[in-house]
Order: structure tokens, then C-alpha cells, then sequence
């Protein structure tokens, strides 16, 4: 082995560069541990130091390097992400194994590894030396190919299974075309020095091709400077572009395995979500704002980049989402963009008016039943289904009191909704008073919206059943019986319902005795909107019949007799956007009693 020279002015770029992007993230991480509560900052802690710190690696070698989830939606797509984080990851791993091995009486300088093959003339006369020269020139290829994957994708992003890319800001296109230029640059530069600086079957090939073209060795330094300014710009740009979120995502898997949430404001665990978005457009397709409205720009996607950049437009976009959960569960990285949305809605409104509802009687507590059913809004705006439930109930001889018969309050959900949680409040107090003075061991709703803020805001202290899973207990308990029909059904997952409330069997063991079920491409977690949400505050009455068309259409491409939905909403939307009946799952029940 023979030595160079241990530095060179090209160097200068990448030390700088690095140097900035360390301190950027040194800086930025103590602001964010900062800004959280405390007892977020003890949870970090505890699980910095705990055995669930492995459970935090293993997630980042999933997902960070790995890919895992974006593998499962795309193979190409998620190869195209593997071979650039894990083909650089090992890179530089092999590299500081190669200075350890051949120079461990050198001082590791952190840009040493980086241009190990300039400084450093080797041959491939050990094992251990040809060995690492395959594996760096390996793992060269694999990140080479994924840069080419990437290029193709910003241009054919339909091979992708993808129907469009996010325009890029300035910042963004600065980091994307350098770090598409550093794996071809050190490619050129390892492969013209490789004559003595070793090689394999990439590099040494490439050099030995290039020697019988090229006898000036003068474009050999410019080279080496070129690879160097490309990494030195790519770590500058890299904080103030959608590159970010390579060293913000090990943050956030380590604070979402630590118990921590977004809260009620945009800050510490909020904002290293928003830094965490990588911008690859996968949450674009699954919106139907996007997809099915033509509404591309309001994708979460577009909305966490204009929060990131203050852009006063991202209000706008938070009001104007469904708040359906269908890019969240897209979102390979795992960042609840309904939680930053919600808060935005939530900062920009203040409305309070204290005692509202006290013309409401209180329940009466001579009424004492064992079962409490509460309609909801829209079940009393949906007759056919409060009808059937209530036919239902008499069937099963259910001791129930109708709690909201003769009109009651809403469950609150709606203003929430709409940033406007003081009013709310006021209204779930109300509620909760008449429920808790009625005695019943269980409350059951109709509606999945009004049900999922009973069981999550509410903290009843009775048991809380929407009306899929207590008609299914009924009949399990033999106290319903059913006749099964000829009719063939496809069931509509409501977000609130499934996605959000894990309810995806219940009503599925109820249809599968009453009528012929079948399956869709949209059911469980790739539920769809029905367009009617409650969600958006500024979706006109066109957009949302675009989506609600679009909806019914995917569902009922199988055209059965008619179209199920455990939801009043739903039912209400899709009544007047399908071309098939359109009924709840209690009135298939009553339908078909023995």
C-alpha cells in the first residue's frame, strides 16, 4: 500500500457542507426537544433508554433504509427508495470499514471514508481488499440504478402506479438534481483513478475503458472537485428542501415509539412531522379531493409543504379536507396530516358561547332502561334507518330508551370538525350528563361519527356500541333471526367507521346471513369517502358530488342489487350519486327477519 497526499483542497466543499448540516440538526433537535411538553420530554427519554429503543431501530432499518412500506404499495417504487437510502447507507459504511482495515493508524477525518480511493493506492492483492472493492462497486450500482429509477419516475410517474409527482419548490429541484449527480460523479472519479487506487468490476472496468480513450489524466482532480461540490450542495440544500425528512424520520419513529402524539398545536412532535414529509406524492392518488375532484393541489402533500413554507393559503387547504384518513394510511412515513390540519383549523377559530342547551330538560331518571340508542343528527334526517333500528330493537325485545326521540343535541363532533372545540364542549357536557343520569349499561349509535366521539372524547364510563356491532351481538345471542335473501350486496366501509374505529367484521357477519356479499378492491383500510364528510368546510355542493359519483361507481363496479353503508351520511350522499339502490344494514335486517 502507498499513500497520497492525506488532503487536497477539493475536500473543502463536502467538510463544509457537512459541517453545516450538522449543526443545523444539532441545532433543530434541541429546539424540538425543547418545544415539547414535559412529559413528552420524559417519555423520550425513558424510551431512549429502555429495550424499546431496538424496537425504534428495527423501524428505522424498515423504513428508512428499507422501505418496507412502500415495497408492499409498489415494488418498483419501493426499490427505487431502498437502492438509494440502503445503497448509500452501506457506501459509507464500507467506507469507513476500508479506512479501519488499511489505515487504522490515520485519524478518521470525516471526509477520509468519503474520498478514501483518491488518497489511498491500493490493488486488489488481499482477499479483504477485493472483497470490499466488489462490495463498494456493488452497492455503487444498486444506488446508481435507483437514481435512474428516480429520473424516470419525475417523468413517467404512471409506471409508478403513480398518476402524477409534486412540483417541486426551488429548494427542492437544488438537492434532487445534486443528489442525482453525486453517484454518477463518484462513479467517473473512483473509475478514473482506479488503476491505483483498486477497483472491481464496475469501477476498474469503467477506468480501464476510459484509459483507452483518455491518456490526459488533467480532467482526473476536476472530477474528484465536481463529486465534492455536488455532496457539499446537496447538505446545504437539504434543510431547506423536502430532503429533509432523511434525518427527520429517525426523530419521528423514535418519538412515535415513545408514546408521543400530535397535540393541540403545531410544535416539537407536530413539526418533526411536517420536516419528516418527503414529498413523494404517494398520498396524492388515494385523495379523492385529488383523484376524483380534480382538486390536486389540496392533497396533504401540498398542504404540509405551504404549512412548512408559511404560505397563508394552507388554512385554506386544512378547511377544505374530509378529513377521511385515506393518505394518512397511504403515508409511508406515518405522519397524521388530519391531526396538523385539525390544529390549524383549531388556531383559527375562537368562538365560545356558554349555556346554549340549558333549555333542554334533563333525562329522566325514572326511565330506566338497560340499552340508551342515540339516532344522531342524521339518522333523523335518514327516517328509513331510525325506523328499522327501532323495529329491530322491538323484535329483540331490548329494554332501550330512545334518548334523542323527540330532538336532542348534537354529539359535537361537527364543530369540532371546524376548530371550533369550545362550543363543542359545551354540547358534550350536555350530552354527557343526560347519558350518565340515564342509567343504561350501553349507549348505541347509528351514526359512526357520533359513535367514534362518545368512545374517544366522551370517557363514558358505559359501554359504547355502534349499531352494526350490538345487531350482531342480538343475533348471536339468538335474539334476531334472519332469513338469507337472493339479493347480492357490496358493503361501504365509512372512514369514521372503519378506518378510523377498526369496526370491519361486525357488519360483514350481518350481511353474509341476510344476502349474498361481495367483496370490492375498496373495502377495510382502502375504504373510500362517500364525498358527504363532515370533514370539509369548503368543498362545494359540485366537487362533492364528483367524489360521491366516483365513490359509488368503484363501489358497485360488480353491479349488485344494492349498495350497504352502516352510516346515515353515507347513505344520504350515495342515495342521490348511485345508480343502485342504496340502504342502511339495519334496514337490510329488518328486511329479511324471521
Amino acid at each position: 500500500m502507498k499513500e497520497r497526499l492525506s488532503y487536497d483542497p477539493f475536500v473543502l466543499p463536502f467538510t463544509i457542507g457537512f459541517i453545516y448540516i450538522l449543526i443545523f440538526l444539532t441545532i433543530a433537535t434541541l429546539r424540538v426537544v425543547k418545544s415539547l411538553p414535559f412529559k413528552d420530554r420524559k417519555k423520550l427519554g425513558y424510551h431512549l433508554f429502555s429495550w424499546k429503543i431496538f424496537i425504534s431501530i428495527k423501524e428505522i432499518f424498515l423504513e428508512c433504509l428499507i422501505h418496507k412500506k412502500i415495497w408492499k404499495r409498489n415494488p418498483w417504487l419501493g426499490y427505487m427508495h431502498m437502492s438509494i437510502a440502503f445503497g448509500w447507507f452501506m457506501l459509507i459504511l464500507l467506507a469507513h470499514i476500508e479506512v479501519k482495515l488499511f489505515c487504522p493508524y490515520r485519524w478518521n477525518l470525516p471526509y477520509y471514508p468519503i474520498f478514501f480511493r483518491y488518497f489511498v493506492m491500493e490493488t486488489e492483492s488481499t482477499l479483504r481488499g477485493s472483497l470490499l472493492f466488489f462490495l463498494m462497486d456493488f452497492f455503487l450500482l444498486i444506488t446508481l440504478s435507483g437514481i435512474f429509477l428516480a429520473l424516470y419516475k419525475r417523468f413517467r410517474p404512471k409506471r409508478f402506479s403513480m398518476r402524477r409527482t409534486t412540483r417541486l419548490k426551488l429548494g427542492d429541484t437544488i438537492a434532487m438534481y445534486t443528489l442525482w449527480l453525486i453517484f454518477p460523479l463518484r462513479l467517473l472519479a473512483e473509475s478514473f483513478t482506479s488503476g491505483v487506487a483498486g477497483g472491481s468490476f464496475l469501477t476498474r472496468g469503467m477506468g480501464i475503458l476510459f484509459e483507452n480513450f483518455i491518456s490526459d489524466t488533467s480532467h482526473i482532480l476536476p472530477t474528484w472537485w465536481a463529486y465534492s461540490c455536488a455532496l457539499g450542495v446537496f447538505f446545504v440544500a437539504l434543510p431547506h428542501s423536502r430532503y429533509m425528512h432523511i434525518p427527520t424520520e429517525i426523530l419521528l419513529i423514535v418519538m412515535r415509539n415513545a408514546g408521543i402524539k400530535v397535540g393541540v398545536k403545531n410544535t416539537g412532535y407536530a413539526k418533526v412531522a411536517i420536516y419528516s414529509c418527503s414529498r413523494c406524492g404517494i398520498c396524492i392518488d388515494p385523495c379523492q379531493m385529488a383523484s376524483a375532484a380534480q382538486l390536486h393541489r389540496k392533497a396533504s402533500v401540498y398542504f404540509i409543504r405551504q404549512f412548512r413554507h408559511h404560505d397563508d393559503n394552507h388554512a385554506n387547504m386544512a378547511a377544505a379536507c374530509l378529513m377521511c384518513g385515506r393518505c394518512v394510511d397511504a403515508c409511508p412515513v406515518g405522519i397524521d396530516s388530519c391531526a396538523l390540519k385539525q390544529n390549524v383549523r383549531n388556531a383559527g377559530n375562537h368562538f365560545t358561547q356558554e349555556n346554549q342547551y340549558q333549555y333542554l330538560p334533563a333525562a329522566d331518571s325514572s326511565k330506566k332502561a338497560d340499552v340508551l340508542y342515540f339516532a344522531g343528527c342524521m339518522t333523523h334526517l335518514t327516517q328509513d334507518i331510525k325506523k328499522a333500528m327501532l323495529t329491530l330493537l322491538d323484535s329483540a325485545k331490548v329494554n332501550y330508551h330512545f334518548m334523542d326521540e323527540d330532538g336532542s343535541i348534537c354529539c359535537g363532533r361537527p364543530l369540532s370538525l371546524a376548530g371550533q372545540q369550545s362550543a363543542a364542549d359545551i354540547l358534550i357536557q350536555k350530552n354527557k350528563e343526560i347519558i350518565e343520569q340515564s342509567g343504561a349499561k350501553i349507549l348505541v349509535t347509528s351514526c359512526p361519527i357520533c359513535y367514534r366521539v362518545f368512545n374517544e372524547v366522551y370517557n363514558l364510563k358505559i359501554q359504547v356500541l355502534h349499531h352494526t356491532e350490538y345487531l350482531n351481538r342480538l343475533l348471536q345471542e339468538n335474539k334476531l333471526r334472519l332469513k338469507k335473501s337472493n339479493q347480492s350486496v357490496v358493503f361501504h366501509d365509512s372512514c369514521e367507521l372503519a378506518r378510523y374505529s377498526s369496526i370491519y367484521e361486525a357488519p360483514r357477519k350481518i350481511l353474509s346471513q341476510a344476502a349474498h356479499l361481495q367483496a370490492t378492491p375498496f373495502d377495510g383500510e382502502n375504504a373510500l369517502c362517500c364525498g358527504g364528510s363532515l370533514g370539509s368546510l369548503n368543498l362545494n355542493a359540485r366537487q362533492r358530488r364528483k367524489i360521491a359519483v366516483d365513490a359509488a361507481g368503484k363501489l358497485t363496479q360488480s353491479h349488485p342489487d344494492c349498495l350497504v353503508t352502516a352510516c346515515p351520511l353515507c347513505k344520504k350522499t350515495f342515495a342521490h350519486a348511485s345508480q343502485h339502490p342504496v340502504k342502511d344494514i339495519a334496514q337490510i335486517m329488518a328486511e329479511n327477519l324471521v
